[in-house]
């Protein structure tokens, strides 16, 4: 009865009496073990409490004039945390990329400090981001060209995370190991319908390194052609690629299997273009750096 959280209850609730107290002891014991533990929080993971990520928190009815003492388990600050960090990976898909800087997530600060001379190209992600959080998802996406390890990657990653904790679904696909696997997925058409139509549905979809994989006509026309096809105008499709527009759109023209076609290269740009803005980043080579 002598103990301070005790003590407080009464304060917090007068009409508490001592009868209410001795009638629900199991009650109150556990309220002030419980608080006890998360004044001395060990982390989530080593939480102590009979229920992980929450205490116990008392509270006062009357019913028939009787006092009752009422106790709920409540959420702690870490476990919501953590909830919502589970709830932002759920909704990331990452196919065959670094998973590192979508899991961690990174400061504003981190993002535009990080090189001076990625700070213009950063300044346009974070205004994207601001853009798609205040009026919903774009119809343009973005197309961030630059030489090798220049952080298009990562700045498309940073993109993905920041909008997935505003409950955007996304996806970013490795192209060169995306197309390769999707000449396995032939064979496997419930697979590769799968893989197709989560392509379409998802908010966001960021095609990594693009221009970089080895394209057959199937892969070009009748994959890659039927998602940008569907997404147009509906939701925005993001890139990083080594090179250019009119540069990717060679790549396009040319197959292993058909040799040159002009046309086809030019229809996929089509769906790609108009439904972009491109920003240019810049910036010293950061891989194999410690």
């Amino acid at each position: 009865m002598a103990d301070p959280l005790v003590e407080r209850l009464f304060v917090k609730h007068p009409e508490l009496n001592e009868r209410a107290i001795r009638m629900n002891m199991n009650r109150v014991y556990q309220y002030v073990k419980e608080f006890r533990n998360c004044s001395n929080c060990p982390g989530l993971n080593n939480c102590p409490n009979d229920f992980e990520g929450h205490y116990t928190l008392l509270s006062c009815e009357t019913v028939n004039d009787q006092v009752q003492l009422i106790d709920r388990k409540v959420s702690c600050k870490k476990f919501l945390a953590r909830r919502s960090e589970e709830q932002i990976k759920n909704r990331i898909r990452s196919f065959y990329v670094d998973e590192t800087a979508l899991n961690n997530g990174y400061s504003a600060d981190e993002i535009l400090f990080n090189d001076p001379k990625r700070t213009e190209a950063a300044y346009q992600i974070l205004a994207y981001i601001d853009k798609t959080k205040e009026e919903g998802l774009q119809k343009e996406g973005l197309y961030l060209a630059g030489k090798f390890g220049t952080g298009k990657t990562f700045l498309m990653c940073y993109l993905l995370h920041e909008l997935a904790k505003a409950g955007y679904s996304g996806a970013i696909v490795y192209m060169p190991e995306f197309v390769e696997d999707l000449k396995s997925m032939m064979h496997d058409q419930a697979k590769l319908r799968e893989t197709v139509e989560m392509m379409k549905e998802t908010d966001l979809l960021i095609f990594d390194d693009i221009g970089a994989e080895n394209l057959n006509p199937w892969v070009r026309d009748h994959v890659l052609g039927s998602i940008l096809n569907y997404r147009m105008n509906r939701k925005p499709t993001l890139y990083t690629s080594n090179y250019e527009l009119d540069a990717l759109e060679r790549h396009f023209s040319f197959t292993s299997k058909d040799g040159d076609e002009q046309y086809k290269g030019e229809r996929l740009m089509n769906r790609i273009k108009p439904y972009v803005q491109v920003v240019m980043v810049t910036g010293e080579n950061k891989r194999g750096r410690k």
